[in-house]
């Protein structure tokens, strides 16, 4: 029986809500500002947490670009709920508020194609400020492969944060899918997933700016909610729990 083959495609994932609905303009820019090897394509996969009709208006007009939506849950929800969509080889985070820096797309499928051992790559982040301005860290890794657990040892040492951001996070489509996608939490369902690609394959970090991550007061780690301890603490005994798991079951 002849194997069907996978598009040289990589499906960009985005959940939008209706508050963060008119940043998708800026987002779709620095798609489009994407270069790719020949052969290779993007494709734009939107998925509204929830039924509105405030995001619509904002999706792009190009054939590249497909909106869904669904019953609310989230935004781990809302991007599982995009794989049925995703047919490429490669899937790549990008949340609606964000924008990804010139060259990130190519950089990241250079990584993966060269290295088949390799699931998953992140890279460096520049806080976009309301003023438009940026603003880095200078506590990022070295360039280079992240080993299977180094992304967890680093988490549990440091209050549970993680050294590398999920937010810039691009994987191979089978093994997302093999992972189930993110975790149905209320939030930090982007590090869960992070911690699960680490638990069962090494990745790799690049000090190349992959993303500007927008701050301004309407997203979901500026919230209350979010800072809630006992759910906190028990969003990261979740994490936890299940990366030791896939850990030992990996070890088996």
């Amino acid at each position: 029986m002849t194997a069907v083959p996978v598009p040289r495609r990589i499906d960009v994932v985005t959940a939008v809500h209706a508050p963060s609905a008119p940043f998708l303009a800026d987002a779709y820019k620095s798609l489009c500002a994407q270069e790719l090897p020949d052969g290779w394509e993007w494709h734009w996969i939107i998925q509204e947490d929830g039924f509105s009709e405030a995001v619509r208006p904002h999706v792009p007009d190009d054939p590249r670009v497909s909106f869904h939506q669904g019953r609310p849950g989230g935004p781990g929800v809302a991007r599982t709920m995009a794989l049925a969509y995703a047919t490429g080889s490669y899937v790549k985070v990008l949340d609606a508020d964000d924008q990804l820096t010139l060259g990130a797309l190519a950089r990241d499928l250079a990584l993966l194609e060269a290295d088949p051992a390799l699931g998953w790559a992140t890279s460096r982040v520049l806080d976009l400020l309301p003023d438009g301005s940026t603003a880095g860290f200078d506590a990022d890794p070295e360039d280079g492969p992240l080993a299977k657990g180094v992304v967890f040892d680093f988490w549990k040492a440091n209050n549970y944060r993680a050294q590398v951001h999920p937010a810039t996070l691009f994987i191979r489509r089978d093994l997302l899918f093999a992972l189930g996608g993110w975790m149905a939490l209320p939030a930090s369902e982007d590090t869960g997933l992070l911690l699960a690609l680490n638990a069962v394959s090494p990745g790799y970090f690049t000090r190349d700016y992959g993303l500007l991550y927008r701050k301004w007061e309407g997203q979901a780690t500026a919230q209350t909610t979010h800072t809630d301890e006992a759910e906190r603490d028990a969003r990261m005994a979740v994490i936890e729990a299940r990366t030791h798991a896939m850990a030992d079951w990996e070890g088996r």
